[in-house]
Protein backbone atom coordinates (compact mmCIF):
# COMPACT_ATOMS: atom_id res chain seq x y z
CA UNK A 1 0.00 0.00 0.00
CA UNK A 2 1.32 3.42 -0.89
CA UNK A 3 1.87 6.04 1.77
CA UNK A 4 -0.72 8.36 0.19
CA UNK A 5 -3.38 5.61 0.22
CA UNK A 6 -2.59 4.82 3.86
CA UNK A 7 -2.92 8.49 4.89
CA UNK A 8 -6.21 8.77 2.97
CA UNK A 9 -7.62 5.72 4.78
CA UNK A 10 -6.51 7.04 8.20
CA UNK A 11 -8.05 10.45 7.45
CA UNK A 12 -11.27 8.83 6.28
CA UNK A 13 -11.37 6.69 9.44
CA UNK A 14 -10.94 9.75 11.68
CA UNK A 15 -13.66 11.59 9.81
CA UNK A 16 -16.04 8.63 10.00
CA UNK A 17 -15.46 8.10 13.73
CA UNK A 18 -16.19 11.75 14.55
CA UNK A 19 -19.32 11.89 12.39
CA UNK A 20 -21.79 10.64 15.07
CA UNK A 21 -20.55 13.28 17.52
CA UNK A 22 -20.91 16.02 14.93
CA UNK A 23 -24.41 14.88 14.01
CA UNK A 24 -25.52 14.77 17.66
CA UNK A 25 -24.10 18.23 18.32
CA UNK A 26 -25.89 19.73 15.33
CA UNK A 27 -29.18 17.97 15.99
CA UNK A 28 -32.08 20.41 16.53
CA UNK A 29 -33.69 18.08 19.09
CA UNK A 30 -33.22 19.31 22.64
CA UNK A 31 -34.92 16.58 24.57
CA UNK A 32 -36.44 17.53 27.94
CA UNK A 33 -35.06 14.43 29.58
CA UNK A 34 -31.60 15.02 28.10
CA UNK A 35 -31.50 18.62 29.34
CA UNK A 36 -32.95 17.67 32.71
CA UNK A 37 -30.58 14.75 33.23
CA UNK A 38 -27.60 17.06 33.08
CA UNK A 39 -29.02 19.00 36.02
CA UNK A 40 -29.82 15.93 38.12
CA UNK A 41 -33.48 15.67 37.10
CA UNK A 42 -34.80 12.28 35.95
CA UNK A 43 -37.90 11.66 33.85
CA UNK A 44 -40.23 9.21 35.60
CA UNK A 45 -43.36 9.51 33.47
CA UNK A 46 -45.72 11.77 31.60
CA UNK A 47 -48.41 14.24 32.61
CA UNK A 48 -51.02 11.96 31.00
CA UNK A 49 -49.95 9.05 33.23
CA UNK A 50 -50.09 11.21 36.37
CA UNK A 51 -53.44 12.82 35.54
CA UNK A 52 -55.06 9.45 34.85
CA UNK A 53 -55.10 8.41 38.54
CA UNK A 54 -53.54 11.32 40.42
CA UNK A 55 -50.43 9.31 41.16
CA UNK A 56 -47.55 7.77 39.30
CA UNK A 57 -45.51 4.85 40.63
CA UNK A 58 -42.17 4.04 39.03
CA UNK A 59 -40.31 1.17 40.66
CA UNK A 60 -37.26 1.01 38.41
CA UNK A 61 -36.08 4.59 37.82
CA UNK A 62 -32.39 5.40 37.89
CA UNK A 63 -32.76 7.05 41.31
CA UNK A 64 -34.81 4.23 42.82
CA UNK A 65 -38.52 3.72 43.38
CA UNK A 66 -40.60 6.92 43.09
CA UNK A 67 -44.25 7.65 43.88
CA UNK A 68 -45.46 11.01 42.55
CA UNK A 69 -48.81 12.33 43.79
CA UNK A 70 -50.76 15.25 42.31
CA UNK A 71 -52.06 16.51 38.98
CA UNK A 72 -50.80 18.76 36.22
CA UNK A 73 -53.40 21.37 37.28
CA UNK A 74 -51.62 21.71 40.63
CA UNK A 75 -48.07 21.26 39.34
CA UNK A 76 -46.59 23.35 42.16
CA UNK A 77 -48.03 20.93 44.71
CA UNK A 78 -46.54 17.70 43.35
CA UNK A 79 -45.34 15.31 46.04
CA UNK A 80 -42.65 12.73 45.30
CA UNK A 81 -41.35 10.11 47.73
CA UNK A 82 -39.68 6.72 47.76
CA UNK A 83 -42.70 4.46 48.41
CA UNK A 84 -40.80 2.01 50.62
CA UNK A 85 -41.92 2.09 54.25
CA UNK A 86 -39.00 2.74 56.57
CA UNK A 87 -40.34 0.20 59.07
CA UNK A 88 -40.09 -3.09 57.18
CA UNK A 89 -39.97 -2.19 53.50
CA UNK A 90 -43.59 -2.59 52.43
CA UNK A 91 -44.88 -0.38 49.61
CA UNK A 92 -46.87 2.54 50.98
CA UNK A 93 -50.08 3.93 49.46
CA UNK A 94 -51.34 7.50 49.15
CA UNK A 95 -54.59 8.16 51.02
CA UNK A 96 -56.02 11.27 49.34
CA UNK A 97 -58.83 11.71 51.92
CA UNK A 98 -56.35 11.90 54.79
CA UNK A 99 -53.57 13.51 52.70
CA UNK A 100 -51.15 10.93 54.08
CA UNK A 101 -49.05 8.02 52.96
CA UNK A 102 -50.17 4.81 54.68
CA UNK A 103 -48.36 1.50 54.99
CA UNK A 104 -50.81 -1.37 54.47
CA UNK A 105 -48.60 -3.84 56.34
CA UNK A 106 -48.41 -2.31 59.82
CA UNK A 107 -50.39 0.94 59.64
CA UNK A 108 -47.54 3.45 59.70
CA UNK A 109 -48.59 6.90 58.48
CA UNK A 110 -46.44 9.56 56.85
CA UNK A 111 -47.12 13.24 56.16
CA UNK A 112 -46.97 14.57 52.59
CA UNK A 113 -43.41 15.75 53.29
CA UNK A 114 -42.44 12.16 54.18
CA UNK A 115 -42.16 12.60 57.97
CA UNK A 116 -43.34 9.68 60.08
CA UNK A 117 -46.53 10.58 61.95
CA UNK A 118 -47.70 7.27 63.42
CA UNK A 119 -45.67 4.19 64.22
CA UNK A 120 -44.32 1.71 64.00
CA UNK A 121 -42.13 3.58 61.48
CA UNK A 122 -39.88 6.19 63.04
CA UNK A 123 -37.74 7.31 60.09
CA UNK A 124 -39.13 9.57 57.33
CA UNK A 125 -39.64 8.52 53.73
CA UNK A 126 -37.00 9.64 51.24
CA UNK A 127 -38.36 12.63 49.34
CA UNK A 128 -37.69 14.09 45.90
CA UNK A 129 -38.27 17.43 44.23
CA UNK A 130 -40.84 17.09 41.47
CA UNK A 131 -41.81 19.26 38.53
CA UNK A 132 -43.54 19.17 35.17
CA UNK A 133 -41.58 20.18 32.10
CA UNK A 134 -42.72 19.74 28.53
CA UNK A 135 -45.34 17.11 29.34
CA UNK A 136 -42.90 15.04 31.42
CA UNK A 137 -42.80 14.40 35.15
CA UNK A 138 -39.28 15.01 36.45
CA UNK A 139 -37.87 14.23 39.88
CA UNK A 140 -34.60 15.07 41.60
CA UNK A 141 -33.17 13.72 44.84
CA UNK A 142 -33.23 16.28 47.66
Amino acid sequence: MKRRDFINWVGLGCLASSLPVAIAACSPETSTSANAATKGWQKVGTVAQLDKTGQLLVEDSTIGAVLVVGTSKAAKNLIAVNPTCTHQGCSIDWNAKQSKFVCPCHGAKFAPDGKAQEGPAKKPLKTYQAKIEGGSILVKAT
